[in-house]
């Protein structure tokens, strides 16, 4: 398991599922809660960071979806590799 292996199309597969099932039914599918801090901007809507990156782990080939407890969400991780990818992160509290 490697958050590097996450790509930009991964992430965006994992926004397109976010946005099918709707937030609750997404955090339970892949049982995160919301995100606390970190919130990732797409067209002026937010999703859960965290969430988002443990999915888009899954849609990688041949690899499953990251849990909670596997890597951090915090600036220096999922919000961190996000933002290398391009995506717009924002801090909850400036939200």
């Amino acid at each position: 398991m490697a958050l590097n292996d996450i790509t930009r199309s991964a992430v965006l597969q994992a926004v397109e599922e976010y946005d099918r099932r709707g937030r609750d039914a997404f955090l339970e599918k892949y049982r995160f809660g919301p995100a606390r801090r970190y919130v990732l901007m797409i067209d002026g809507k937010e999703y859960d960071s965290k969430a988002i990156v443990g999915a888009a782990h899954g849609h990688l080939p041949g690899l499953e979806p990251l849990g909670s407890d596997e890597f951090s969400g915090g600036k220096n991780h999922a919000a961190k590799l996000l933002g290398d990818l391009g995506f717009e992160v924002v801090a909850r509290d400036a939200v």
